[in-house]
């Protein structure tokens, strides 16, 4: 499982020569990290930076926002047709994304949003998939928590901003670690609806390596062992949430 990780940090530090060598080499002969400086000055990464990290945490919060207000009504108010609705809602969860890819970017371009953050990040600000986990685990929350605060004169928002979310965190941080790792590494919506460098997204922008007088193995290497730093401090500054959240998510249907 690690060999292609170590791979790709390995082709990252070789010379381009190097790389094409048989047999192949799994480390360098001789580091070049000037590849990391290379890679990342060829192309305008600094902006790709900025565009995948603004993406990024508006999709996050939107996330957390939108799913545990759903989660909550779908666990704990009770009104007409709430079991039918989110059954329909879990249905949406057997169609591929593929499927809705049409009628999203027909509706960005009706919108005239095009090249634009709006395009970006829009359709990523709620995830069905967010509502199932966060709901799940709002189930195992007991009530004696919500009746207690009520008799305290509580209002449903005070219960559900000041008890249950509080009470939520390594279901909130699991959900934050997949919104997070599904956005910074997207590469065919932002692909479909920008088209300017200045709008691009990182991923978007190491593949316009292979576009660039052929493929530079170290700097795209390079470049993907940056861009996925974040995602491995993220998950190891989590890690104990994340088990936690996906362990306690399933208990009680």
């Amino acid at each position: 499982m690690l060999i292609p990780f170590i791979w790709m940090v390995s082709t990252s530090l070789m010379s381009e020569v190097e790389v094409y060598q048989f047999p192949p080499r799994l480390f360098p002969k001789e580091i070049k990290w000037s590849n990391y400086t290379g890679a990342l000055t060829m192309l305008p990464f600094g902006r790709f930076f900025l565009n995948t990290f603004l993406v990024t945490t508006i999709a996050v919060l939107g996330q957390l926002i939108t799913c545990s207000m759903a989660a909550y009504a779908f666990a704990r108010l009770r009104f007409k047709g709430r079991d039918g609705l989110f059954a329909l809602f879990m249905s949406t969860m057997m169609v591929p994304s593929i499927v809705t890819l049409i009628p999203a970017y027909l509706i960005v371009a009706t919108f005239g949003w095009m090249n634009s953050y709006w395009a970006l990040f829009t359709p990523i600000l709620t995830s069905v998939w967010g509502i199932f986990l966060l709901r799940q685990f709002f189930l195992t929350i007991p009530t004696s928590y919500e009746e207690a605060a009520r008799l305290e004169g509580a209002s449903e928002w005070t219960v559900y901003w000041k008890v249950i979310l509080p009470l939520s965190r390594p279901a909130l941080a699991t959900l934050a670690v997949f919104a997070f790792m599904n956005t910074w590494k997207d590469f065919l919506w932002p692909l479909l609806v920008t088209s300017k460098n200045d709008m691009r997204t990182l991923e978007v922008g190491i593949a316009m390596f292979s576009s660039l007088q052929g493929t530079n193995w170290p700097f795209q290497m390079a470049a993907a062992v940056v861009v996925l730093l974040p995602i491995l401090i993220l998950f190891m500054a989590t890690q104990r949430y994340f088990i936690e959240g996906i362990s306690l998510s399933g208990i009680k249907s």
